[in-house]
């Protein structure tokens, strides 16, 4: 964690435990929290031969170098999508400095080195969009269930 980095508080409630899918390659793992995804298609659009919906499973990390999956999973603004490398490879590095800005639809858009706080503890994160609304079921994480239900406005290019 860097400098100045805020200590746990108290804890917002999340309804349940996250739920991770895991997809296992030779050279890279990839994990999939369903109830952050918000649908931004960066993974769909980046690499079609990796991440196809028509497809089970949806993932093949396989089908790309690792670099280039990890590269792709970067982008999604959610953080729905994470990467791990095998043992002894390097982990996502977070942005520095950390931005934080609000989209035009209310959602917090985070990048950079994060603690988020929930029911379950304690989360290091890279990337999340935390609800600026109030309304979602999945707090402190947007899940387009209220205000902030415009299409995602985060596009990759305007970071």
């Amino acid at each position: 964690m860097t400098e100045g980095t805020a200590e746990p508080g108290p804890e917002t409630p999340i309804a349940e435990k996250p739920r991770l899918k895991e997809y296992e390659g030779e050279g890279i793992t990839v994990t999939f929290e369903p109830r952050r995804c918000l649908h931004a298609a960066e993974c769909v659009h980046g690499l079609p031969e990796v991440f196809d919906l028509s497809r089970r499973p949806w993932v093949l990390p396989d089908a790309a170098t690792p670099e280039r999956v990890a590269e792709v999973i970067r982008r999604c603004p959610s953080g729905a999508l994470q990467y791990h490398p095998p043992e002894g490879g390097a982990e996502e590095a977070p942005d520095v400095p950390t931005t934080v800005r609000r989209s035009p639809s209310g959602q917090l858009v985070m990048r950079g080195d994060l603690l988020v706080m929930g029911a379950h503890g304690a989360r290091h994160e890279t990337r999340v969009m935390l609800c600026g609304c109030g309304a979602s079921a999945n707090q402190p994480y947007c899940d387009h269930s209220g205000p902030c239900a415009a299409p995602d406005d985060d596009v990759a290019e305007d970071r």
